[in-house]
Formats: C-alpha cells, structure tokens, sequence
C-alpha cells in the first residue's frame, strides 16, 4: 500500500476551524480523511502528531487569531507536525511558513491533499495552487457538528470592493445538482438530521453550474430521512421567486435566513459595489416574511467603512431597527491588500469604528432578546446537540434561538417539540411535549 493510503495506529491529530461554515463543511471532510487512516482525533490543544488548522481572512482580526493559533498549537504540540490551510494560508503563505512550528502551508485546493504532503520530509513546506478545482466538502461523523454543512458551491466572481474572498477562493464553482442530492443521501445515512447548504457566494450557484438552485434545493428536499434543511448564506440579488416558492413549499425548511446587508445606506452599497439598494432588501425580506411570519434573520453588517458618515451609519442603524433582523454579525471594517476599498481614501479612526461596532452589537442583542421573548407560550421543533453546563439540553429552535430544557433524557442528534416556557440569563427555556 502506498505511504499516502497506509493507516498509521495509534496516532493523534487535533483540528480547528476558523471563519464561515463552508470551512466547517471542509474541516469535516478533512477529518473523515484523518480518521480513516488510523488517528485519533483529540481537542485542539491537547498533544497531537498533527495539528490541522483551517483559517480565514475576511478581517484584520481573524489573520491575528489564526497566528495565536499557530502559537498555542506549537505550545501544545512541539513535537508534532503544524498543517496551517486555507484563505489565510493561500494569501500569506511566506509569513505563516516564517512562524516557529510550522510544518506545512497548504492553499484552498491543496488541503485536500494534506496526506499526500505530511509524508514529505521538507521543513516550512508551501503548496499554493490557483488552479481552482471544485472540491465537494460536507460535515462527517468524525467532526462534532449535529448539522451537516453541505459545500455546493465555492469561490465568487463578485469584485466587491471591500472583499478579499475572491482573491482566496477563486471564480465561482460549484457541485452538480446530481452529485448535490448524492452526498445528502450519504449525510442522511450517517444520521444527520439536518442539513444546510453552504458555499461562498450560493446564490451564484446557476451561473457556476448551469443548473437552477432552486432545482436543487427541491431535490434536496425530498430526500427520504431529512428532516430539517436551511441555506446558509444567500445574497439578497440572487433570491428569487421560484427559490421562496420552493422553500415555502416543504415543512423541512427552517424559518432562519441568513441574508447579508453589510450597510443600509445606497451610497455606501454603492461604493462597497454591492448589487442591491436598501429597497431592494426591503422587498426581499419583506416576501420572505410573508413566506415565513415566525422567521428569524441573519445579516453581516460593516461598520465604519471608509467615508462612512455619522449620517450613513445612523441610516444602517435605523434600516436594521425598521427590518426583523434577529442575529446580527457585525464587523469593523478591515482593510484588505489588493481590494479597491484598501485604496480609498477618508477612513475612519479605530476609536469611531470601535463604537459603531459596539452599538450595532448592543442593538443587535436587545432586538434578539424582544424576538426570544416573543417565543415564549409557542411550540417549537427543537434538535438537541448537547448538554450545557448546567446539565440541561440545548439545542436550536426552527428560527435559529438556543433552546434549553430540563431532562434526564439524552437527546443529542433527536429533534423534539418543546413548549418554550420562558427565559434564563437570556435564553429561552421549554418543557419537552413528546
């Protein structure tokens, strides 16, 4: 058997994922690699033969978490070997190789061939490939996860001003509908109750693929065991009728959607080149609502953009009080290398940014709190994962709210009705009903 095919007993590999759920599908993927050659996957942090660190770089912050990484990692594990991957890995390859411990620095194609590259004896090894072929990802049983993250898309053809995801992921491509509804099958299989569709920019699923996204959803959907389904991440341009129609069609879909804003000022949109106006969300949120009364919302929201006026700002404030957005993700603005916005002019001083992240993020909390309060006295679909530490089990609501309720059962993987009671140090408590 070749050295990249044998099994190697008894030896230990600790991974850690940074960043969007398309590295979860990835990371999962990697793992079941792992595992079927004989390694015991263990916490990042304890002592490994391998530690597999898969990163990003939307921001300034996440480059500086993926070096601490990098750090601990060494510290835990001196004696073995550092496999840094990923977005960051594909931009900053010599200075991640640069940093004690470091064994091997693999792009976003060639950490899929990580086992090819640990038999290698080089030192500070780099594998940056831009060919950009489509690697399938999908979560396994060897990672943690009760969801599954299914990657049916990657890279964006998207020049967004602010973005550097292109840069590290390529042109848009993406999975067949066929070979799609192949790997749900397989995650069903394993026991997943839940999937959810992941890629870089999935709205673009069509022009990557020539095939309808909402022809794969529905195919999805049917699939024989599944029980919950969401879309990860969907630009606000790329949802359409039929794909709401689809979506509202199945007792399966969960009313979560995650659509990002990033401003609620058509200047800034304008200058980030985003290709939707303020009324244009409007309208989108407005027909998924009607589609989905109870639904929860998601938006990625940047603050201080370069240029971004007081004004501006109090006008994404005041969009994001006008819509039902519930889970805000907000970020600073982070200059990228390479970007058109890196280039711009008037930015904005860290102290302000720091303030405006800070308020969208309190407002951001109270609007949850009010959506979670509004759930108590309903009956919901709760699928446990695990128990918290004060021994209950939690899990997620159909709308995306943590749930936790008192029991002796164990409920992990099972999804149950739970009448939502009331709530607990923020978060809501329920009663099991089956």
């Amino acid at each position: 058997m070749e050295n990249t095919e044998r099994i190697l007993n008894n030896k230990r590999v600790a991974l850690h994922t940074l960043g969007c759920r398309l590295n979860s599908s990835e990371t999962g993927s990697i793992a079941q690699g792992f595992k079927d050659r004989g390694y015991d996957i263990v916490e990042f942090g304890e002592q490994a033969d391998v530690v597999f660190i898969n990163t990003c770089t939307v921001t300034d912050a996440a480059d500086s978490t993926c070096r601490n990484l990098i750090r601990k990692a060494h510290g835990s594990s001196p004696e073995g070997k550092i496999v840094v991957a990923g977005c960051y890995a594909q931009m900053e390859p010599e200075r991640i190789a640069g940093m004690q411990g470091v064994d091997l620095v693999l792009g976003n194609s060639e950490k899929y061939k990580v086992f090819e590259y640990l038999d290698e004896e080089k030192e500070n090894a780099i594998h940056i490939d831009k060919s950009w072929q489509f690697y399938g990802a999908a979560t396994t049983t060897a990672d943690s996860h009760t969801r599954a993250f299914l990657k049916i898309q990657d890279g964006c053809n998207y020049v967004c001003s602010f973005c550097i995801i292109p840069f590290a992921r390529g042109r848009s491509r993406a999975i067949s509908v066929q070979d799609a509804v192949i790997e749900a099958k397989k995650l069903v299989s394993q026991g997943f109750k839940e999937i959810v569709l992941t890629g870089v920019n999935i709205g673009e699923y069509e022009q990557a693929s020539g095939e309808k996204l909402h022809d794969l959803v529905a195919q999805v959907l049917a699939v024989d065991g599944l029980e919950r389904f969401r879309l990860s991440s969907v630009e606000p341009n790329t949802i359409t009728d039929e794909l709401i129609e689809v979506l509202k069609s199945s007792p399966k879909v969960l009313d979560h959607f995650h659509i990002p804003l990033q401003s609620g000022d058509d200047g800034i949109l304008k200058d980030m080149r985003r290709k939707y106006t303020t009324s244009d969300y409007k309208r989108i949120i407005g027909k998924l609502v009607a589609a989905f009364p109870n639904a929860g919302f998601g938006a990625d929201i940047i603050a201080g953009f370069p240029g971004e006026t007081k004004e501006q700002f109090e006008n994404t404030f005041n969009l994001l009080k006008e819509l039902p957005i519930t889970h805000f993700h907000v970020f600073p603005y982070s200059k990228r290398k390479n970007t058109t916005a890196a280039k711009m002019e008037n930015l904005i001083h860290s102290g302000v940014k720091k303030d405006r992240v800070k308020t969208l993020m309190m407002f951001g909390d109270a609007k949850l709190n009010l959506f979670s309060e509004d759930q108590i006295g309903k009956r919901t679909k709760v699928l446990f994962e695990r128990r918290n530490k004060a021994g209950n089990f939690e899990g997620y609501s159909s709308n995306f709210v943590r749930v936790s309720v008192v029991t002796d059962l164990e409920l992990a993987n099972q999804e149950r009705e739970v009448l939502i009671t009331g709530m607990d140090n923020g978060r809501l408590v329920g009663e099991l009903l089956q």
